[in-house]
């Protein structure tokens, strides 16, 4: 868990992920400067070997007397101890000067002079690890070197005894000597990775700094997400209000609209709650009261007649409150806020057809027609959420049948136009004047007495309002009220 918890935090998530690729382009470049450094000290090492070998050829004759060379062999002696012979405390030379051996030999390999730390027979061993063989009973000493000088001259790596050797062969044609200077790799090795090495530091001692520097910008970087984060936690249960916060990066505008816009989503929610709660309150007070004086009267009924009366009209009651409810619930549930409509292709007249099936019964309780009046050859396709349209046609058709006396005429007709269907709910009813008809689609107006909560031509404005239609009311040829609904065929996004 704790783990998970380190992990989740964004900084932490961004400085690991950085140190990580950091690290990476660090040990690669590491990596090329080390290879590069050895590679280049190597050659400088070599380049010295073969410098030193030119400088003893051209130091030293061939017709030096032995004495002579007993006192060259002295000096140079005494300047590879790295010390001063008439001083032996007084150390000269520098920790990556190289530990140098050399030897001299004449044309016939025979030692001239070399140095304390050279190794015996040095130009035998070369020989036999180069594989060259060795001169045969008809050639000199002389004759074979100088037949095997092109393979000799240059430079080798030996092993001789328990170490390796770097050593560049280089003769003279003139003087007719034998030069080899060459260097222990082992200790030639100390001082090339000691060199690489310390190369390197500033790379090594630059990732802790570099990542402390990091941990400082991410913080920074990250800060108005934590000043963010405050005001929001810092904000009352009920405060909806869109948050208001100082200027902000680019990247955290979108968030900071995405949550005003979530609160404003929240705070509609809310409003449309409080709204069907004071609605529910408002039209149920007088229903429940009126369930509850029905109740009592068939309870204080003195015959069978008065409680079958006081019964009847309890179920009269119920009937309403169960429509009253029925109407709030849809009224919520096509809410803008919160309607949620599966637009599909319909086709209108067979879908009218279903629905005016359903509702027949309703009509012929009352002993009245209901017609349905249509070209079938039109076109009556369109783009709608065929529940919310069955939502639509029943509160036209029911308020119809409601206010239409028995024997009365209800007609449901349905137009193509190119561009919209035109559908048309009329009935032989008393009508409506028309100073009152804007009125019927306010919530809980109605005319007269009846069953509802005057919230069905409220729900049938919702609705087409839903599909980008439009509504009217006029004088119904019938003699009632015509209700004329327009739906476009194609909803503009």
């Amino acid at each position: 868990m704790r783990l998970h918890r380190t992990f989740g935090s964004m900084r932490i998530r961004l400085l690991v992920l950085l140190l990580l690729m950091l690290a990476g382009s660090f040990g690669l470049i590491s990596h090329k400067i080390y290879s590069d450094s050895v590679h280049e000290v190597r050659e400088l090492f070599d380049a010295q070997l073969s410098q030193t070998a030119r400088l003893l050829m051209g130091l030293i004759r061939h017709d030096l007397s032995s004495n002579e060379r007993r006192d060259l062999q002295a000096v140079l002696d005494e300047a590879l101890m790295l010390q001063d012979a008439r001083n032996p405390e007084n150390l000269l030379g520098h920790e990556y000067e190289g530990k140098l051996a050399f030897q001299m030999l004449d044309d016939d390999g025979e030692l001239l002079f070399q140095s304390a730390s050279a190794p015996p027979g040095l130009l035998e061993e070369m020989i036999e690890q180069l594989g060259l063989a060795p001169p045969n009973a008809d050639q000199s000493r002389r004759e074979r070197l100088a037949q095997l000088a092109r393979y000799l001259i240059g430079y080798h790596s030996l092993s001789i005894g328990e170490h390796r050797w770097r050593v560049f062969v280089l003769h003279d044609s003139r003087d007719y000597h034998w030069v080899l200077a060459g260097e222990r790799e082992d200790v030639r090795g100390e001082l090339i990775g000691k060199i690489a090495r310390r190369s390197l530091q500033p790379l090594l001692i630059g990732l802790p700094a570099v990542g402390l520097l990091l941990w400082l910008a991410v913080g920074w970087g990250l800060s108005p997400l934590q000043r963010m984060a405050h005001a929001i936690r810092g904000r009352a249960p009920d405060n909806l209000a869109p948050l208001v916060f100082p200027p902000l990066p680019n990247e955290l505008e979108p968030m900071a609209a995405a949550l005003n816009r979530l609160l404003l989503q929240v705070n509609q929610l809310l409003d449309q709650e409080k709204r069907f709660i004071a609605d529910a309150a408002h039209e149920l007070r007088t229903p429940l009261a009126v369930l509850r004086i029905h109740a009592q009267n068939a309870l204080e009924a003195a015959d069978a007649g008065d409680r079958s009366e006081a019964l009847r009209q309890l179920t009269g009651a119920v009937d309403r409150a169960t429509r009253v409810v029925t109407q709030l619930l849809t009224l919520a549930r096509l809410d803008p806020s919160s309607a949620h409509l599966s637009m599909g292709d319909l086709d209108l007249l067979a879908f009218l057809r279903g629905e005016l099936a359903e509702l027949t019964p309703l009509a012929l309780d009352r002993q009245q027609d209901l017609v349905l009046d249509a070209n079938e050859s039109g076109d009556y396709r369109l783009i709608a959420d065929a529940p919310s349209l069955g939502i639509l046609l029943q509160n036209l058709v029911s308020n119809a049948v409601q206010y239409t006396p028995k024997g009365g005429c209800i007609q449901v007709q349905l137009i193509a136009e190119q561009q919209a269907l035109v559908m048309r709910v009329q009935d032989s009813g008393p009508g409506v004047p028309a100073e009152l008809r804007e009125r019927l689609f306010e919530r809980f107006f109605r005319l007269g007495e009846g069953l509802g909560a005057g919230l069905g031509l409220s729900i049938v404005l919702r609705v087409v309002e839903l599909h980008q239609g439009s509504i009217s009311l006029e004088d119904s040829p019938l003699g009632g009220l015509q209700v004329t609904v327009r739906l476009p065929k194609r909803l503009h996004p």
